[in-house]
């Protein structure tokens, strides 16, 4: 039958995430090893998964999809490892070195730092060319475009095999005339060259952030298109009813001829869906304040929400280049279960930001590793099973762990194993906490006002401690934690943000006819395109919010306002949201200081259905039938080994509580429960992690 099912690809650098959710609300998880070099082997071997466990063929299954949602690490990889295409760089005369001045930035600590390298450049000088001809601030012509310079340009640019262009002029986002000539010229001269210009990619004033996100979406568009021609009509060919639909970084869906053009919107198109998930999860608690964490095998991920809002991200820096359009903020470090402990050069024990990555991967994997992991603590620790079968591949070696941590960390330390041990977990879960402060206090917010969501393989056996460490209450921790991303994707909604500059003094007197028709203007051309993609009046909804700030301060606060034609009454409205939120940021506003707004951004959003959430059976009888032995473990600087039980959490039926000291394990994570808290299971598949009373 049509629409049984809905499925979720969340495509990272070691494995690729499968969720399959079928219309009676049954979630089920599949995981295959990620292959860069054509992602549709990945999810091949994840589709034949899934086509065994249900036996039905492959096409129809696809064919049964009312949706097929793919999240990826292409772009974000291409990134990291400098992989994109050659890129070339037209800019207006004069300007030619700005993306290589950075606004005289430097990245935190290295400010003084004389030996800090500069950042590497996407568009070599080489390959930036200056092209006369200038527009001013008012939108008017002060010089006309210099065609010959752009043609000359274009003749390098050929000579230098160049295979993507960048255009970006200063003020263009006031009179697009000149950047849309020069995108003609090119791809008259250099057919089959991507082209984007700065006025189309990120509208908004800033000619440095402007010039910087052109860049890194000439960059990286190549290899997205690529990659979406391949996914797309490898599932065309399956018989897919309905285009796949694309994760982007400001947490909605994109079919792919938006993904091949603005590769830059896909970023950090994987973690950016959890805290949709974390959302959707909290929902049934009544809980719309969350944190997610995400502990995989290498790094650690957090986003939050508030008010049932997602918190966005503009003008960050992302690998040392200033990225301006609307992303999901995605705090990210070094603190897997693959990061590395080590003795520094101090004699003191660090944890990470090194991993030992899946190959050779941690001691205890017997891959070839012999360094200490905190995977191998946790092992040492108890919180893991020794000779468990990981991943269907891997058998942890207890004996391989003990020898790593008492070699490297131990030893050298002169201090117990159990000492050593739990040291390196206590350090991962400092690091941890100190990156959940940044997404949470540094941004105005008290994290004990949230509750924690958790997610992957590795984070049920540090959420409590996390917990702990931030005064957080509750824990949410789902059977499907460790696809939790891929099921963020499934339940997310198609998304396009569209944004402009349009800065005045802001006051209940001041004329508001062209704010209200840019406005309108905006909502306009996304509602358009949801319309066209098959969406009804009824299922779109829009979102505006505005960059505003004290007249003569340089950096903006982001702030949401109502929906309709503004009034003076609007205004003092969304007056009163920007002091509430600079007191927020800054501790104090100044209400009788002018308010300048700089930007504005129209979010149009196509809902989607969303599927159901499991129902669990209640549980039958005592939780001691779930139980299959204990172990010994250590939970605190107490360095009391502790007999904790353990529990077959398939065995537990909705309303099911266990009370810590204990250990709960699922097919695909392990939940450590401490003394005095408590796990009650949900009838949606969610233990809720309390104090115990």
């Amino acid at each position: 039958m049509k629409n049984d099912f809905r499925i979720g690809v969340d495509a990272g650098g070691t494995f690729t995430d499968f969720v399959l959710a079928e219309r009676s609300g049954n979630v089920h998880l599949f995981k295959a090893p990620s292959t860069p070099e054509d992602g549709t082997l990945a999810i091949a071997n994840g589709l034949q998964q899934i086509a065994t466990q249900f036996d039905r063929p492959i096409e129809e299954i696809i064919q049964a999809c009312d949706l097929c949602i793919n999240g990826t690490t292409v772009a974000l990889n291409a990134l990291i490892q400098m992989k994109g295409v050659k890129v070339g760089l037209l800019c207006t005369a004069g300007h030619e070195d700005s993306i290589e001045i950075r606004l005289g930035h430097k990245e935190e600590g290295h400010r003084y730092d004389a030996s800090y390298p500069p950042a590497p450049q996407i568009a070599t000088r080489d390959r930036r060319f200056p092209i006369r001809g200038r527009i001013l601030a008012d939108g008017t012509e002060h010089e006309p475009l210099n065609e010959q310079d752009v043609l000359d340009a274009i003749k390098v640019l050929k000579e230098k095999d160049v295979q993507a262009v960048a255009i970006s002029f200063v003020w263009s986002i006031r009179n697009t005339q000149h950047e849309h000539r020069a995108k003609e010229l090119v791809e008259q001269h250099m057919p089959g060259v991507f082209v984007c210009c700065g006025s189309d990619v990120y509208p908004q004033i800033k000619e440095y952030t402007r010039t910087s996100t052109t860049l890194v979406n000439a960059y990286l568009s190549p290899v997205m298109a690529s990659y979406v021609h391949k996914i797309d009509d490898y599932f065309k060919a399956l018989g897919a009813e309905q285009p796949v639909r694309y994760f982007q970084s400001n947490g909605g869906l994109a079919v792919g001829s938006i993904m091949r053009e603005r590769a830059v919107n896909a970023i950090n198109s994987g973690p950016a869906s959890a805290p949709q998930a974390g959302l959707y999860i909290a929902s049934p608690f009544g809980i719309d304040d969350i944190i997610t964490v995400d502990m995989g095998g290498t790094s650690f991920d957090i986003t939050m929400a508030k008010s049932g809002r997602t918190s966005l991200n503009r003008d960050i820096d992302f690998l040392r280049n200033r990225i301006g359009v609307p992303m999901i903020h995605v705090e990210t470090l070094g603190a897997g279960g693959g990061s590395i402990g080590h003795v520094n050069t101090f004699g003191m024990l660090e944890v990470g930001p090194q991993s030992a990555g899946a190959t050779p991967g941690p001691a205890c994997y017997g891959k070839g590793g012999d360094l200490p992991t905190v995977t191998d603590a946790n092992l040492v620790l108890g919180y893991l099973q020794p000779n468990a079968v990981l991943g269907g591949s891997v058998t942890l070696d207890k004996d391989k762990a003990v020898q790593a941590v008492q070699t490297h960390i131990a030893d050298p330390l002169n201090i117990e194993l159990d000492h050593a041990a739990f040291g390196i977990s206590a350090i991962v879960n400092q690091n941890m906490s100190n990156a959940i402060r940044r997404i949470t206090i540094e941004k105005g917010y008290d994290p004990r006002d949230f509750a924690l969501v958790c997610a992957g393989g590795a984070a049920g056996m540090h959420i409590i401690a996390l917990a702990e460490e931030m005064g957080i209450g509750t824990i949410l921790i789902p059977k499907i934690a460790s696809c939790l991303c891929a099921f963020g994707q499934i339940i997310s909604d198609i998304k396009y943000n569209y944004l402009a500059t349009q800065m005045m003094i802001l006051a209940p007197d001041v004329e508001l006819p062209s704010l209200n028709a840019k406005l309108q203007e905006l909502e306009e051309q996304g509602v358009q395109k949801l319309l066209e993609d098959g969406f009804t009046d009824k299922d779109i909804s829009i979102e505006r919010t505005m960059e505003m700030r004290y007249v003569g301060q340089v950096h903006e606060c982001n702030v949401l306002i109502p929906n309709g034609k503004l009034d003076a009454d609007s205004v003092n409205t969304i007056l009163e949201f920007f002091h509430h939120r600079h007191r927020e940021l800054y501790t104090y506003d100044e209400r009788d200081s002018h308010v300048e707004l700089v930007n504005i951004e129209v979010s149009v959003i196509g809902k989607i259905s969303k599927p159901k959430l499991p129902s669990l059976i209640p549980q039958q009888g005592d939780i001691s039938n779930a139980k299959t032995g204990s172990r010994e473990m250590l939970f605190d600087q107490s360095y009391d080994w502790i007999d904790t039980p353990i529990y077959d959490g398939e065995k537990f039926g909705a309303g099911a509580v266990v009370t810590g000291p204990a250990l709960i394990q699922e097919p695909t994570t392990t939940v450590v429960i401490k003394n005095g808290w408590q796990a009650e299971l949900h009838e949606t598949g969610t233990y809720k992690l309390t104090r115990a009373a």
